[in-house]
């Protein structure tokens, strides 16, 4: 097997893996904290993509497209909270379900209304456009290693913030216990509205970062928001750790056996089958992976303590 390929597969399940993390990592807090199913948090994702696309089109600065997308979406994030969420909390989960993904439909429609229905793209600047030589016969993309060192950042930041603050005290208990935090004075809807935004920041944060990688489109959040479930339900339900190594695992899984499936299955087959089963069982490796973990350990491989 070539060693350069198999490096580059593992980068590029990394760098999907850390673009999971960001998306799952506020999905399981919010469910976690809120017991919220929430199926619009793809959406963030395509917003936050629209934005940076739009903020780095007005400043010609990427950089500062990102940074200025996150508290945009972050915004957004609440004003949904506040508007459609919020009287949700109390209501089984067909409810949340069935809401949320009217929220869906209402935000592809409505980046359809502004942007238009046609992708858009949008170059690299020439400082991230280059790649980074590992020994005389190997390079990877410069920007693709960036995504990643900005993931596992963002995963450090997280962590010390759940762990090491105020607010992530109160997020936890919150997780644990919230009619007693609330009970304590904790004002729990201002709770709820911040932690609903910050989850939607990082998913925009995820999607301004993929902008340049894909074609921004109505709808692009919707199968990333596919694989962030399978993440929460194999790392664990309202644990940043437990986000952190679903994402990798499901992104390693995904990339090497969509790279390494179909040749391992030529060796055992005709190729001919290969070539046509190959991809259809690589797409439901993680699936298969998910299932697995869930028969073992239904509440995941690393659960939120006190679950």
């Amino acid at each position: 097997m070539n060693l350069q390929l198999v490096l580059e597969q593992l980068l590029n399940g990394g760098q999907l893996g850390v673009t999971l993390f960001l998306m799952a990592a506020g999905l399981t807090l919010i469910f976690g904290i809120m017991n919220l199913v929430n199926l619009a948090h793809g959406s963030f994702y395509m917003v936050g993509a629209y934005l940076a696309v739009t903020f780095y089109r007005w400043t010609g600065s990427l950089v500062l497209g990102v940074l200025l997308a996150l508290p945009a979406t972050l915004l957004a994030g609440a004003v949904v909270e506040v508007i459609a969420l919020r009287t949700l909390y109390e209501r089984d989960h067909l409810d949340q379900v069935l809401a949320t993904f009217g929220l869906i439909l209402f935000f592809n429609e409505l980046t359809a209304i502004i942007w238009g229905r046609v992708g858009l793209f949008t170059n690299l600047p020439g400082w991230l456009s280059g790649s980074v030589d590992f020994g005389a016969t190997f390079s990877y993309p410069l920007y693709r290693l960036v995504i990643i060192v900005v993931g596992i950042g963002v995963a450090g930041a997280l962590w010390y913030m759940v762990t090491r603050t105020r607010l992530g005290m109160l997020v936890r208990a919150g997780a644990s216990n919230r009619t007693m935090v609330a009970a304590l004075g904790v004002n729990i809807r201002l709770l709820y509205t911040l932690v609903f935004g910050i989850g939607a920041a990082l998913a925009g944060l995820a999607g301004a970062m993929a902008a340049p990688i894909y074609a921004v489109q109505p709808g692009m959040g919707d199968p990333v928001l596919i694989q962030a479930f399978v993440v929460i339900a194999i790392g664990g339900i309202g644990s940043i750790r437990g986000a952190l190594a679903g994402a990798l695992i499901v992104g390693m899984v995904d990339t090497l056996g969509r790279a390494f499936l179909k040749p391992a299955l030529a060796t055992l087959i005709s190729a001919p089958a290969a070539q046509s089963a190959g991809p259809a069982l690589a797409s439901m490796l993680v699936y298969l992976l998910m299932a697995v973990v869930l028969v073992l350990r239904p509440e995941g491989l690393f659960p939120a303590r006190g679950r």
